[in-house]
């Protein structure tokens, strides 16, 4: 697949970050007197924001001021923990120093916010991305195209040139909407069942399969 950008999803893709998501729905959920969620229930609700995480982790029918209160705390909460057992998935920062080597241009775009994205990317990744994005006031996340935009321009690369790579049926929707070619990674956060009925058809199970994908195509 010739390409000269590679752009990548973060929760799911590059980074193990369930852990810490857990961690913190279940503090904000706990610290307001709601349920906890199960990891696999948090896992199954990750990839749309932290404001649809929250929605779908609080007991149908609270009230909407009561899930505020606990998006606030999970917010607050998950900015100071967002790193605490969060991890890069095996080969990645390899894969992406080979990418740099060979001149690619790399991104990260995110549903969570720009400053938990831009932190993460520069703790596990430092000076590998040339962009990182994650969501801003006013500008439509995932699946809608507008953060992809943004990486693109500020890389320079027009669509045509790059490739989304992500694990999600978000991902998926969110190349379909951007006109981007996608590789859709299978060690994230959904099923390959999940995600082929979804659409995904472009299937890759190892970072090294996917450096050979990006930098070897036969």
């Amino acid at each position: 697949m010739t390409c000269k950008a590679a752009i990548f999803d973060m929760d799911g893709t590059i980074l193990d970050t369930l852990d810490d998501l857990t961690s913190s729905v279940n503090h904000s959920l706990q610290t307001y007197g709601f349920p906890q969620r199960s990891r696999e229930e948090v896992r199954s609700f990750v990839g749309n924001g932290m404001a649809q995480l929250i929605h779908l982790s609080v007991p149908a029918g609270t009230p909407q001021t009561e899930e505020k209160k606990v998006l606030e705390e999970h917010k607050s909460y998950y900015h100071l923990h967002s790193a605490d057992k969060t991890k890069a998935f095996q080969g990645i920062t390899e894969l992406l120093r080979s990418l740099k080597a060979k001149g690619l241009k790399t991104a990260v775009v995110s549903n969570k916010g720009d400053s938990d994205v831009k932190a993460l990317a520069d703790k596990y990744f430092k000076s590998l991305f040339d962009s990182s994005i994650g969501s801003r006031e006013g500008v439509p996340r995932k699946p809608a195209p507008d953060l992809l935009d943004i990486a693109l321009k500020e890389m320079g690369v027009a669509k045509d040139d790059a490739v989304y790579i992500g694990d999600s049926e978000v991902d998926v929707a969110t190349a379909v909407n951007s006109g981007l070619r996608m590789i859709t990674v299978l060690w994230g956060y959904r099923t390959r069942k999940e995600l082929l009925e979804k659409g995904a058809d472009n299937f890759v199970d190892s970072a090294e399969g996917l450096r050979r994908m990006l930098l070897d195509p036969s």
